[in-house]
């Protein structure tokens, strides 16, 4: 299971935190699951997906120039997953996060990054400054309002804001299965793809921009993929024991659909990069 943004607005462990929490008698007020990832930040490190080697690729393209070299802000590094790939791809990158758990574990992991504290909302960097921004699993912690003129003014000309989420397949049929599940245990609606291309919409009619959907997978232990569901928001900001109990049950239909105890995950990375006009 991803998190992913409510067509309202929602959140993930990394950038701005919109104006206004959109809340529901079901649904922990946004700030709250926000924050919630500072006392997890080992448990994300540990247990999170990464991206692939084609995402960086598609980036790269529709950017319209290498990673090598490039100045680039990783907007929400969150513990740095993103960032590290991007540190491996040769960019210049400084890490931008706001959380303190999330900060103190990407500097343990990423000692020769750089990173500053900050939001999506009101960017700690220079007016022309970047040629690329990222945002891996965070845009949707902004405020459109306020994160779209940021990103412009940051941006030089001929830069590149990229958006991106790692999304569930609907057309997988245990995970599926499994988003049922945790609706039906939680009593939530999770919004999966569809707040993700709500959001991609709201951003493309203001910025434009180019999608991209690359499918990968990987395969992990049972263990990291119950890790991996226990460290997102729906399940940081609920009762532990409730928690609990759902991820018990899980194991149960998990090890029925894998009895070799490995999970293979699929992922739909959902893309966006927009361009920024170049001086004339």
């Amino acid at each position: 299971m991803t998190t992913s943004p409510d067509p309202a607005a929602t959140p993930d462990p990394a950038s701005a935190l919109a104006a206004t929490p959109a809340t529901s008698p079901t649904r922990a007020p946004r700030a709250v699951r926000a924050r919630s990832f500072d006392a997890a930040a080992d448990r994300y490190a540990a247990a999170r997906p990464s991206y692939p080697p084609a995402l960086l690729d598609a980036v790269e393209e529709l950017a319209g120039r290498p990673l090598a070299g490039a100045r680039v802000a990783d907007v929400g590094a969150g513990t740095g997953i993103a960032t590290a790939l991007l540190h491996a791809r040769g960019a210049r990158v400084i890490g931008v996060e706001p959380g303190d758990g999330m900060a103190a574990r990407f500097r343990r992991d990423l000692p020769g990054v750089p990173l500053v504290r900050g939001v999506g909302d009101a960017l700690p960097l220079a007016t022309g400054s970047a040629d690329l921004l990222t945002y891996a699993q965070s845009w949707h912690w902004t405020d459109p309002d306020r994160s779209v003129p940021e990103a412009l003014r940051v941006l030089r000309p001929g830069g590149a804001l990229a958006l991106w989420w790692n999304t569930d397949p609907g057309d997988v049929p245990w995970i599926a299965e499994q988003e049922r599940r945790i609706e039906a245990h939680f009593g939530v609606e999770e919004p999966g793809l569809r707040g993700v291309e709500a959001r991609l919409a709201e951003t493309a009619h203001r910025v434009g921009g180019t999608r991209r959907t690359v499918r990968w997978s990987r395969r992990v232990p049972l263990d990291t993929h119950l890790a991996n569901l226990a460290s997102h928001s729906l399940f940081l900001t609920r009762d532990e024991e409730r928690g609990a109990a759902f991820l018990a049950e899980e194991r149960r239909h998990l090890r029925a659909v894998f009895p070799e105890g490995v999970v293979e995950e699929t992922y739909d990375v959902v893309l966006l990069v927009a361009t920024t006009p170049r001086d004339a």
